[in-house]
């Protein structure tokens, strides 16, 4: 695998091995065979790890094939994928409601996991999990296309860099326009496919909520995850009795609503590698009945 990134305008100048050990995260096994097979070119010339490297400069690393061995997946269907931004790195993609973010089981095939790698087999690529959505949830889901990427999209997420906007459908009206929850989560012991607030055991989790519209039974609000705990948006609102309308795990009436009422409508995030603003946004598909 080859991999070349270009460094941006605004890169001050750094080390070749603090690029590879502290910005991109190369494990310490890949980057001692990086050195030794000396498979690290600084504009198409051998470097050493000391050497410092400056803003536009080209940075080129060669990795052998047990460097990071591809994974073998099943390939769903690539005409089920709708890409919303995509480079040599990185693909977003608009999640379908009802699809599964990734396989559970080795003969899986109808996932978004799947569907993705069908549609990068043509590149030679491969997708990587950064993060999931329900399956009742759509809207703005991020894969990484190489394992170089992946380990730097997981810090981002982990340092709250990676900016995720959903919009909810709720059963009643808040009595303020916005307000933050901030409630532990943790798994019910009851029922194994839901999460509950657990002030004592569960886990930190905060969503920031923010009314778009109010109707006579329901309102439309905004959520801003601080944290990704599973189920967290659901979980929270449930918690203050507002359930997500159509909930089919967390409303008492799920069959209000055809489908979950909760969408994820924007993703943003600054690259990894060329710094620039990635930002998307994706048509809501929520409706009431």
């Amino acid at each position: 695998m080859e991999l070349t990134i270009s460094l941006p305008e605004n890169q001050p100048d750094t080390t070749i091995r603090t690029l590879l050990e502290d910005e991109w995260l190369i494990p310490r096994k890949v980057r001692h065979f990086l050195r030794t097979r000396k498979n690290v070119r600084l504009n198409q010339q051998p470097v050493m790890f000391h050497e410092i490297a400056h803003a536009k400069d080209v940075i080129t690393l060669y990795f052998e094939d047990d460097d990071y061995p591809k994974p073998i997946i099943s390939l769903g269907q690539a005409d089920k994928v709708s890409i919303l931004f995509e480079d040599e790195h990185i693909i977003i993609v608009d999640k379908p409601a009802g699809v599964k973010t990734h396989p559970n089981q080795p003969n899986e095939t109808d996932t978004l996991f799947n569907h993705v790698a069908a549609y990068l087999v043509t590149q030679n690529q491969v997708p990587y999990v950064v993060h999931r959505l329900d399956k009742e949830t759509s809207g703005a889901i991020v894969f990484a296309k190489n394992p170089i990427v992946l380990p730097i999209l997981g810090r981002m997420l982990e340092k709250k860099e990676i900016t995720r906007l959903y919009e909810a459908e709720i059963d009643g009206q808040l009595t303020t326009p916005s307000l933050t929850i901030n409630k532990k989560i943790g798994r019910d012991r009851h029922d194994r496919r839901k999460r509950i607030v657990d002030s004592r055991n569960g886990q930190h989790a905060i969503t920031h909520v923010t009314v778009n519209q109010t109707m006579s039974r329901t309102s439309w609000v905004t959520c801003q995850l601080e944290t990704g705990r599973t189920h967290q948006i659901r979980v929270h609102l449930a918690a203050i009795g507002h359930p997500i309308m159509g909930d089919p795990l967390y409303h008492p009436r799920p069959n209000a609503r055809k489908r979950l009422q909760l969408h994820a409508k924007q993703l943003s995030l600054q690259h990894p590698f060329t710094k620039k603003l990635i930002d998307v946004s994706t048509d809501s598909r929520l409706a009431p009945n």
